[in-house]
């Protein structure tokens, strides 16, 4: 059986800023409408915890069955490396969804918006499908549309709606920066992984773009958060803090434009990561202080 550092490594916690910087954009987003509720706000980040967890678990024990693990280049996958039975990874992803489903009716249920059950459901079904099922879309080229409508537009705007009741411009504009910078965590995750996804039939983005495009592609999203930071700070001056950020994406676009493969990009991963977790604190920051 796996042990416990083996399950957490499972878990990838690298991608954990994925679920936390929307979280924390949107709540100065909802600073800024005068309506922040810390306790709304944390339903919401345990919301998306969850659901980061168990789309996770859900990709290792997919992928896993499909033997498109068999050659991992990345950190550890526990079906596929065998440290873990398929069916106790299943039981985990399975958990962490239901988790992400039961606090996701309570935030619904107290914030009395229950159109939102459908865009949870949208959610839940979405970190299945992405590896799971017999068409996943995630092998068809769509998992970066998946992650920036989920983990950014859903995620951001969604904090802020169960908040205020109301979205606003500034809350958009900070949903598009945290999608970009997510979409660019996997596009590095995928650009690492296009030889062994080719030779499996997994027809990611990256597979489709090619090296050259993948790479290309990874620095526009990298570069959008700090165009809107710049057209926030018209509006709310303190949000030029936000392009501090970018002081953690110079290694790592370095890096990707200096034409790096394999291990030699899972750290772009982690400080991809640490960008966006930056950005997100120093924007929502500028946005509250500016109420």
């Amino acid at each position: 059986m796996a042990t416990v550092a083996e399950w957490i490594e499972g878990a990838r916690p690298r991608t954990l800023p994925n679920a936390v910087a929307p979280v924390l954009a949107g709540m100065g987003a909802a600073a800024q409408l005068d309506a922040l509720s810390w306790w709304r706000s944390l339903l919401a980040l345990l919301v998306a915890l969850s659901l980061i967890v168990g789309v996770n678990y859900a990709n290792d024990y997919s992928d896993g069955v499909r033997g498109t693990d068999d050659q991992r280049v990345g950190p550890l996958r526990l079906v596929g490396s065998g440290a873990a039975p398929a069916r106790t990874v299943l039981a985990a992803a399975l958990t962490a969804l239901a988790a992400a489903g039961v606090l996701g009716l309570v935030l619904v249920a107290v914030s009395g918006q229950w159109w939102l059950l459908a865009l949870g459901a949208a959610c839940v079904a979405g970190a299945w499908f992405y590896t799971g099922g017999t068409r996943p879309y995630g092998y068809a080229g769509l998992g970066e549309v998946s992650v920036f409508v989920f983990f950014g537009l859903a995620a951001v705007l969604g904090t802020v709606y169960v908040q205020a009741g109301r979205v606003s411009w500034e809350a958009l504009g900070c949903a598009v920066a945290v999608g970009c910078l997510s979409m660019a965590v996997l596009v590095a995750n995928n650009l690492r992984d296009i030889p062994t996804d080719r030779e499996v039939g997994k027809v990611t983005l990256a597979v489709r773009l090619g090296e050259r495009g993948t790479r290309r592609f990874y620095l526009v999203l990298a570069a959008v958060p700090f165009a809107i930071t710049l057209a926030l700070a018209v509006a709310h001056p303190a949000a030029v803090a936000g392009l501090l950020a970018a002081a953690l994406l110079v290694t790592p676009v370095r890096t990707v434009a200096g034409g790096a493969r394999g291990r030699r990009l899972i750290p772009v991963l982690r400080d991809t990561g640490f960008a966006m977790l930056a950005w997100a604190v120093l924007t929502g920051a500028a946005l509250a202080f500016a109420a």
